[in-house]
């Protein structure tokens, strides 16, 4: 079962809030930039822009970019379908802005993000990388205290026997091994490593870093 402070379909949850105080910084961010702009957002939607107020805005063109189709409904966002690790489709800085949030811990192992990183950085001017930090005592997609340290088959069970979180029972244990497997959060050392030239923001709950930024506006 999905906590309250976890869900961020509810505007009034701490995650929603987070969000939005994140989106307002990003939103200064590209306020200080030249018009026209072209951003792509990786493993996006449409909704964030509509929160950022970005949408139906003649100089900005957003481009969201997945694994499937999304749906569009705005003069200025299309979707297009690909893999954040190999963007050939798109040329070197082709974008002012790269955005991604909460995306590179579902790409893969290391050598993945590795790829989705060099791409971001290959495709953008400039970029802005969000994602959950690793020692944050509370996993954000199972929502459950510590259990990104836990071993996979113990992480397995778990999924196969419970609701948690953002994750539905899974009762079959390959599926409940691939889901466990498919999220792998970073954490400072690893996003820097990712990011090389990139400035660190640490976005803090009750002291504690919850989720990392990586950008180099």
């Amino acid at each position: 079962m999905l906590p309250n402070f976890a869900d961020n379909r509810d505007p009034n949850s701490l995650s929603s809030r987070m969000r939005a105080k994140r989106n307002e910084q990003f939103k200064s961010l590209l306020d200080s930039l030249p018009r026209p702009l072209k951003i792509l957002d990786v493993g996006g939607t449409q909704t964030v822009w509509e929160t950022i107020r970005l949408v139906d805005q003649p100089d900005v063109h957003i481009t969201i970019l997945n694994l499937e189709q999304k749906e569009c409904r705005y003069n200025n966002v299309d979707s297009v379908v690909g893999d954040a690790r190999d963007m050939r489709g798109f040329h070197d800085c082709q974008f002012d802005i790269v955005y991604s949030n909460s995306v590179i811990e579902h790409v893969g192992t290391m050598d993945q993000m590795a790829k989705m990183a060099s791409e971001v950085r290959r495709v953008g001017r400039r970029y802005f990388v969000q994602t959950p930090n690793r020692y944050f005592p509370i996993e954000p997609h199972f929502v459950f205290p510590m259990f990104q340290f836990l071993p996979v088959s113990i992480r397995t069970l778990m999924v196969q026997h419970f609701s948690l979180g953002w994750s539905a029972k899974q009762p079959d244990r390959n599926r409940a091994a691939e889901e466990v497997k498919s999220i792998n959060l970073l954490s400072r050392r690893e996003l820097r490593f990712l990011f090389p030239n990139g400035r660190m923001i640490e976005e803090k709950l009750l002291g504690l870093t919850k989720s990392l930024i990586i950008q180099n506006f």
